[in-house]
């Protein structure tokens, strides 16, 4: 098949009348077609994608590319810097022989340029920090940190669940911790054992074990306040969407948590965005670097949470980019709905690799230009198999795009660059501080605190009360005493005439009436 077929297939499969970001041009026979553009149409971006490959065959500069056009387009971005190289995009890039060609060959003009960006980090070292409430994370997600088993997920949901019931903001662990405590041993205990199961003492102490192994690592740092804003995603600088940079080369050894955090966003963002229909642009587009690490060991209802919101989120104006090294990472419900793909070089140096690809390339369009297998060992660095929807929705026929170069600068800022543009932050100033607020520690200790005042008032009322009624017990014993003895005397015959004087003699006395007193013992004696 000709050249010129080559061109005019691509061509009618990538042009487009919408707005749209160009990703380069297609390769037929090892000659790059400037002519064929390559483009993606910006309204079937919050349709999702892929981006994959080997290490080392471009993935991280094909992120850059699309960050900074969807940028120019005012379209906010946000994506993880996973060694730390992106924040090169706050300034311009360098004009070389390599980069000249590259532009040459593909038909467009190279404008060196910078771009607006903001620097978050979960360590709070190298940007403004992220936060989230273990609320706000939720049980799923921190279950899958914890890495608990089904029953400790369960107790987590119950915690949870406890918590909104009673109006318990778990703010950070150290209100987790109290919770759980307050749950186990207690007065908590009794109190949900009818309404939410008993919490056996050994599950809750696993989950505390877990708890506190995540504190000794540094991991309790992301939760609490201030809590991340995501309105602060959306930002525009000169019309052009800001590109907010997630450093977390300085907690690459816990994979499993900054991936589990990206979905919490994720997550927060779509319960928080206003439904938006089909817009001609995405408000945000979210990459998810490191992708496989998000369902690596997931359970079920993890799977279907991702599952939900991929299929739900793209109403919101958000799409989302999955970037791993092969499809096989991602799970069939999830790649379904991946409509744009951008597959790199794979290695096939295994029986493994060798499956893998046929797998991989059952998934693109059928193409009448390439013999796939063959092509997609051969691709070189910044070449690409592209196929993206087109303004109707339809998958494009599978082309090698021969990559645009970035307009920004290919590599990590310098130290000082890179502190004067955090300087420069009001979000770096937002976040640097935390905020520990009233929250479920401080709620449940004053609880605690009242009940032992309660209890202490009502043991020293009942002991007083002991005291008053043990002073009359004995006086009542001591009369009875006394009547014995009267009754013994009265009994006697012998005395009755005489007890009769004495008791008239002693009452007498008792009233004060002597002269009474004298007057019977004389009557007496007559």
């Amino acid at each position: 098949m000709s050249q010129e077929k080559f061109i005019e297939a691509i061509t009618q499969a990538y042009t487009t009348s919408l707005p749209s970001i160009c990703l380069g041009a297609g390769v037929y026979q090892s000659e790059v077609c400037g002519a064929a553009k390559v483009n993606l149409p910006l309204r079937m971006m919050n349709r999702h994608g892929l981006v994959t490959g080997a290490t080392g065959s471009g993935k991280t500069r094909t992120l850059q590319l699309m960050a900074e056009q969807l940028s120019a387009a005012g379209v906010s971005v946000f994506m993880p810097d996973m060694k730390g190289d992106l924040s090169g995009m706050a300034k311009e890039g360098l004009v070389n022989d390599k980069i000249t060609e590259r532009a040459q060959a593909i038909g467009i003009h190279y404008t060196p340029t910078g771009f607006p960006v903001e620097l978050y980090s979960l360590s709070g070292k190298l940007g403004a920090q992220m936060r989230a409430t273990v609320t706000e994370f939720g049980p799923a997600l921190l279950a899958k940190i914890l890495e608990l088993n089904e029953t400790q997920s369960g107790v987590l949901n119950i915690l949870f669940k406890y918590a909104d019931d009673k109006s318990l903001p778990i703010v950070d662990f150290k209100d987790l911790k109290k919770v759980l405590n307050h749950l186990t041993e207690g007065p908590g205990a009794a109190e949900i054992k009818s309404d939410y199961g008993k919490i056996s003492s050994a599950t809750a102490s696993t989950i505390l074990r877990k708890i506190v192994a995540l504190e000794q690592q540094g991991i309790d740092q992301l939760f609490g306040e201030t809590s991340f804003d995501i309105e602060d995603l959306f930002e525009k600088v000169d019309g052009r969407g800001v590109i907010s940079l997630l450093n977390v080369s300085d907690v690459q050894h816990q994979p499993a948590i900054f991936s589990t955090f990206l979905l919490a966003l994720l997550v927060e963002i779509y319960q928080r965005m206003p439904e938006a229909g089909d817009l001609d642009k995405p408000k945000l587009v979210f990459f998810l670097d490191e992708a496989h690490l998000l369902f690596k060991d997931a359970p079920k209802v993890f799977l279907d949470q991702i599952d939900q919101i991929i299929r739900l989120i793209r109403s919101k104006g958000v799409g989302v980019f999955f970037c791993t090294q092969v499809t096989q990472d991602i799970p069939a419900s999830v790649l379904a709905q991946l409509g744009n793909r951008v597959q790199h070089v794979i290695r096939a140096f295994t029986p493994n690799d060798a499956k893998a690809l046929r797998e991989t390339i059952k998934t693109f369009p059928k193409s009448a230009f390439y013999d796939m297998e063959q092509q997609f060992t051969q691709l070189g660095t910044g070449q690409a198999f592209i196929t993206v929807l087109n303004e109707k929705g339809i998958p494009t026929e599978t082309v090698v795009a021969h990559l645009s170069p970035p307009a920004s600068f290919m590599g990590p800022l310098t130290t000082e660059e890179y502190n004067q543009l955090l300087g420069q932050s009001d979000l770096y100033k937002k976040y640097k501080d935390p905020v520990d607020p009233q929250s479920a520690f401080e709620i449940l200790t004053e609880r605690m605190e009242a009940l032992q005042e309660e209890a202490e008032e009502q043991e020293a009322a009942e002991k007083k009360t002991a005291k008053r009624a043990e002073a009359p017990a004995r006086r009542t014993t001591s009369t009875r005493r006394e009547k014995s003895t009267f009754e013994e005397v009265m009994a006697s015959p012998v005395a009755k005439q005489v007890g009769r004087e004495v008791v008239r003699g002693i009452f007498g006395m008792l009233f004060g009436s002597a002269p009474r007193t004298s007057r019977s013992r004389r009557n007496s004696i007559f």
